[in-house]
């Protein structure tokens, strides 16, 4: 019964022992010189300018959370309108209730643009 599995333990095996094989022979083999270009900050493949820790408003991650609450509604409306003709009987209630999903989504936009949460100065 465990045989059929054997196969995958072995095949997890291998991998593991390629993946610590090649982090140890490029441990062995590669150089370590730090030099002051090694050592900068990198950023998008521009020298940055001025200091490079600093702190960012406060609206900046309110905007992120808003993003991502708008966004991962899409999580929802996708696999509703992939099923959407497979209902076939209730098609008018299902549209219905997405409506008011949508619209509870389009004032839930309106109260977060006058409440001046998108503006970025």
């Amino acid at each position: 019964m465990l045989y059929g599995y054997f196969a995958i333990l072995v095949y997890i095996l291998i991998a593991l022992g390629f993946a610590g094989f090649v982090i140890l022979a490029s441990h062995v083999v590669g150089q370590r010189k730090s030099t002051a270009t090694k050592l900068s900050p990198y950023e998008c493949g521009m020298p940055t300018i001025g200091p490079t820790l600093r702190r960012l408003p406060i609206r900046y991650y309110i905007i992120a959370m808003l993003f991502l609450v708008f966004d991962i509604e899409i999580v929802f409306i996708y696999p509703w309108a992939v099923i959407y003709r497979s209902f076939k009987g209730f098609g008018f209630f299902i549209l219905g209730e997405m409506l008011v999903f949508v619209g509870i989504l389009i004032i839930a936009y309106i109260y977060v643009w006058r409440k001046g949460a998108l503006e970025w100065e």
